[in-house]
């Protein structure tokens, strides 16, 4: 009697078959949270009643939903903007573990620089909620300190998403490019937006125009076609197959 040996590979099941690549998950989850980071858009019109005036709203004019909204927004862009870099560091670190660990300390700096301007925020919704209309305040002292908040927030928001976007496309768009994860025109843009976003920021320092300008806006345009577009491209392709895409397992 011959024992019955079964040489064939084991059938795989359906959950087996459909399981996703390694690289292809960290592609599709690096994608939806950079076109995350695009949630906080509105903030220019939900901040409109505290920009315009803090003054005034500390003491009760316009609408505090939209600043918490605002608020809210920042803080999900902030985590979203940390992950992107946590996430890709796997398959970064192959290009260059320099550049990969770079890339996560700038996006970390950049998440605790925009906690801090919202904090900013939030203490004039405080001020507002809990100090202004009650006994013996002192409205003058109130008004003061809210527009130094406000200050804060704008120094803020130029070092932490307008700056630190330069260093963190300079790194990324530097690896993109040598490792050719993605085709080459997007890192390309980054490559020549990252500079024209540092003049301005320059510019903005000096004086030279408002941050919130046409030419402040113009000069974000290529940083933002850049992220938006690798992160829908990551979603939709993922990685293009390279070396240090195919054959390993992160």
């Amino acid at each position: 009697m011959t024992a019955n040996t079964n040489i064939n590979p084991p059938v795989r099941g359906p959950a087996q078959q459909r399981r996703m690549h390694p690289t292809r998950r960290i592609s599709l989850a690096a994608g939806i949270l950079y076109v995350l980071t695009f949630v906080s858009i509105p903030t220019l019109a939900l901040y409109k009643a505290v920009k315009d005036d803090a003054g005034a709203f500390v003491l009760g004019a316009g609408s505090a939903t939209g600043v918490q909204w605002g608020a809210l927004s920042e803080v999900i862009v902030a985590l979203a903007g940390i992950s992107t870099a946590v996430v890709l560091y796997p398959v970064l670190k192959r290009v260059s573990q320099t550049a990969a660990l770079g890339l996560v300390a700038a996006r970390l700096l950049e998440t605790c620089l925009i906690f801090v301007s919202v904090v900013s925020l939030l203490t004039i919704l405080t001020l507002r909620n809990d100090v202004a209309g009650t006994a013996g305040t002192d409205s003058a002292s109130l008004v003061t300190m809210s527009h130094s908040l406000i200050a804060t927030y704008n120094w803020i928001f130029l070092l932490s998403q307008s700056l630190m976007p330069v260093a963190c496309d300079l790194l990324l768009g530097y690896m993109l490019y040598r490792s050719a994860l993605v085709p080459r025109i997007l890192p390309i843009i980054a490559l020549i937006g990252a500079p024209l976003l540092l003049a301005s920021d320059i510019a903005v320092y000096f004086g030279a125009y408002p941050q919130i300008s046409p030419i402040g806006a113009l000069a974000a345009v290529p940083v933002a076609v850049f992220e938006l577009s690798l992160g829908i491209y990551l979603i939709v392709k993922g990685f293009k197959p390279t070396p240090l895409t195919t054959g390993h397992n992160t």
